[in-house]
């Protein structure tokens, strides 16, 4: 029998994304998210959940854009920093020694030095309590040429992401392959 531990954010892993906004200077901004993911195919469109009391809230509202910069495994404390601090006070790009990169497609910066960049559009937002969810659709991908693999598309073994330990409050890698979707169970016989 399974032990319930309770109604809590236990859904494990989660990403760690670094959100990109322009304030209502143009000073260009990152914060540190876990709540955050795929949400649609046609069109594509990722979530992120955000606190009113970020400063990438109102930014968000108001240019109706964001990115998402995907750092690595190399690029760990960096994304903690990214997310211990508020860009109301700190320039977390300087801090970090990062880049921004204003994009061409949508309102909003990303990080040069990260392998993995995800543009988007605001589409819809959602009050849901203490977060509210940002649904952006995808307008552009872009990966520096390294991590590129099969088929032109990024591969995650080359990306290494960070993934977020929800329980625990910790950043991991990812593991091991093991298989094939859609034909790792076909081995499964259907009598």
């Amino acid at each position: 029998m399974k032990q319930s531990v309770g109604a809590k954010t236990l859904a494990t892993p989660t990403p760690v994304w670094l959100v990109g906004t322009y304030d209502g200077e143009g000073k260009p901004n990152i914060m540190t998210i876990a709540w955050g993911g795929i949400c649609c195919s046609t069109p594509p469109c990722v979530t992120v959940s955000l606190r009113r009391a970020t400063y990438s809230y109102a930014a968000i509202e108001a240019r109706k854009a964001f990115t998402i910069s995907i750092p690595s495994e190399a690029q760990a404390a960096q994304a903690d920093y990214v997310g211990t601090v508020s860009g109301r006070d700190t320039d977390k790009f300087a801090a970090c020694n990062w880049t921004p990169v204003r994009s061409e497609l949508v309102d909003a910066p990303y990080v040069a030095e990260v392998p993995l960049v995800i543009e988007c559009k605001l589409l819809h937002s959602f009050e849901i309590g203490l977060h509210t969810q940002f649904v952006g659709e995808i307008i552009d991908v872009k990966a520096d040429p390294a991590v590129i693999g099969e088929k032109g598309y990024p591969d995650i073994t080359k990306v290494k992401p960070l993934i977020w330990d929800t329980a625990h409050r910790g950043y991991y890698g990812i593991g091991e392959f093991f298989g094939k979707a859609w034909e790792i169970g076909k081995s499964i016989s259907q009598e």
